[in-house]
């Protein structure tokens, strides 16, 4: 038997001997861990163990979500992917997914974009189709008052 399987079975029945003496219904996780080497972690865990409840406990206990780790590190980069990917209306999210309204957040974003750029080109247009000095009276006033009140109704959408 290896050194690394005597050491399970010595914390196996550690533990065993441990729940012995635990509350009913408690459950207990051994984890082992040589910081900057996540090849040697070594976690040992109760049946049934609810690996969220874990974190909830250490976050009772002082883990905090600010500082730095790889989790939150992905979870943030997944976050921010998930914002870009919703601006460019590309590789939305399985339905249910939880980053879906990150999705949606960022094609929200991405459509207004689009809105005003649309409005800023048809201003542009405007302008060179009916110079300052002679602008078709009626049609290109006309023309100026509707990107105008589209203008009004796209900037009611964004905040303040």
């Amino acid at each position: 038997m290896s050194a690394v399987q005597r050491f399970h079975e010595a914390a196996n029945d550690a533990l065993v001997k441990l729940s012995e003496h635990c509350l009913p219904g408690a459950k207990l996780a051994l984890v082992i861990y040589t910081p900057g080497e996540p090849e040697r972690d070594i976690v040992i865990e109760d049946q049934g163990l609810d690996k969220n409840e874990v974190v909830s406990a250490l976050r009772r206990r002082g883990l905090s979500i600010d500082g730095d780790n790889d989790y939150k590190a992905d979870l943030c980069d997944s976050i921010v992917g998930a914002l870009a990917f919703g601006k460019q209306n590309t590789n939305p999210p399985p339905a249910d997914h939880w980053g879906q309204q990150f999705w949606e957040i960022g094609r929200a974003e991405g459509e207004l974009q689009e809105e005003m750029e649309t409005l800023l080109r048809r201003l542009v247009q405007w302008d060179l189709d009916y110079p300052v000095n002679c602008y078709d009276g009626y049609a290109g006033l006309k023309a100026l008052n509707q990107i105008i009140a589209d203008a009004k109704t796209v900037i009611a959408k964004t905040p303040a």
